[in-house]
């Protein structure tokens, strides 16, 4: 059998980078900026509901039995945790903010990781072929680097 002209079709990572520019950098400040208001949003919403949930407890059985103290401290406990946990991601966001604002105009940033396919073929060098980024400008492909 004859194998000389045969191929595979594989799957690689494809890194994409984005061009500095002060649109890209605008899109981005914004994007963080409504992730960090939707997180305030959800942690007042989880602080209410559990001090709903904790004031239909104490109502229903009253707040003098270890029972109903254990319940509400377990509640309090859950949504202190939740807090928490949104809290630090919401750290991460400011974090990030502060770096974007650092960014030099024209620098090239990590943007996403994605996957394409790609045909590998007898005499091919396997790390070129592997090796490939997409360049965009404020969303545009400005250049794909690689071999493709």
């Amino acid at each position: 059998m004859d194998y000389s002209n045969a191929s595979l079709l594989l799957k690689r990572p494809v890194t994409v980078k984005a061009i500095v520019t002060a649109q890209w950098k605008e899109e981005v400040t914004q994007q963080l900026q409504k992730q960090v208001a939707q997180l305030d949003k959800q942690m007042q919403q989880i602080e209410m509901q559990g001090k709903r949930t904790i004031d239909e407890i104490t109502k229903q059985s009253g707040a003098g039995t270890p029972q109903v103290k254990k319940q509400t401290e377990n509640i309090q406990g859950q949504v202190n945790q939740k807090k928490a946990e949104m809290l630090e991601k919401k750290n991460q966001f400011l974090q990030q903010l502060q770096q974007i604002q650092l960014l030099e105009l024209d620098q090239e940033v990590v943007q996403a990781q994605m996957e394409s396919f790609f045909r590998l073929e007898q005499g091919d060098n396997l790390v070129k072929k592997l090796n490939i980024e997409v360049v965009l400008r404020d969303g545009v492909v400005e250049e794909i680097r690689g071999e493709v």
